[in-house]
């Protein structure tokens, strides 16, 4: 299946970058103006009066002017914007995320919508980046508490743990699968050719096709996997795909790391 994807242009999402830039300037006035109040003491008129002398009076000069320079408050707000202007252009152009969430809250564009789906166990998934189509089963917990992995006679199909969510549910629908055997690749040997927008569809047992769009793939030691980061996402409906990868080491390691794809739901179709 053929995938359409659209990509903003790099004018507009500079555009985009300036509303949000606006937006950021208009709430930082505003955060200014009452640092500036809340920071100005008033003293106690009567402790602190002190004799006025009267200002001797001149004929003010027509066309001059006294200016005052802006205080450290002023300028310390300024910079700030400017910094924000600049880290969110650099947002909208790369689709690098390097302001924390907290702090620009309400600033970013909303998320993309995306469909939940009741459960229903897969029983096939697709690539077309990496040419895979390949036939779902379902494995459950290992003996030594881990997830189960297909047997080697079923390298070329893929397995759902099924303990996690099925796909379409919110949460991290999770899919594992041999990277290769003793007589050549298996069916995850192409996981790592994947990049961020890639679509991956998940073909479920009530007929619906869950496509999954790619946010990232990491390579995590086995020793040292996120546990929360793969597992513990039930913001919306998500994606695992984990086979092996990394320098092999034999005996019941294998291979010394997990080869993680990460990606979210973006929409479902009848197969």
């Amino acid at each position: 299946m053929a995938r359409a994807r659209s990509r903003t242009p790099r004018s507009g999402r500079v555009r985009a970058a300036a509303r949000l830039a606006a937006r950021a300037a208009g709430r930082f006035r505003r955060v200014a103006g009452q640092a500036v109040s809340a920071s100005v003491t008033t003293a106690d008129p009567v402790a602190h009066a002190a004799a006025v002398r009267p200002a001797s009076r001149r004929p003010a000069r027509p066309g001059r002017y006294r200016s005052r320079s802006p205080g450290l408050p002023v300028m310390v707000v300024a910079g700030l914007m400017a910094l924000i202007v600049a880290m969110l252009g650099v947002e909208q152009v790369t689709g690098l995320s390097v302001l924390p969430d907290r702090f620009i809250a309400g600033l970013r564009p909303p998320p993309k919508k995306f469909p939940v789906l009741p459960g229903s166990p897969p029983t096939g998934i697709a690539i077309d980046r990496i040419d895979l189509r390949a036939p779902v089963h379902h494995v459950g917990i290992a003996p030594d508490g881990s997830i189960g992995v297909p047997d080697a006679a079923r390298a070329q199909e893929a397995a759902w743990y099924d303990q996690s969510p099925t796909p379409g549910q919110y949460g991290p629908a999770v899919i594992v699968g041999h990277v290769d055997t003793s007589t050549g690749p298996a069916v995850f040997h192409g996981l790592t050719r994947l990049r961020d927008g890639d679509e991956v569809e998940v073909t479920r047992r009530d007929g619906k096709v869950a496509v999954f769009e790619v946010d990232q793939v990491q390579r995590h030691g086995k020793e040292k996997l996120p546990v929360d980061e793969i597992y513990g996402d039930f913001s919306r409906p998500n994606l695992r795909l984990i086979t092996c990868g990394g320098r092999w080491v034999g005996g019941d390691t294998g291979y010394a790391d997990n080869v993680v794809v990460y990606a979210s739901l973006v929409r479902a179709h009848e197969g």
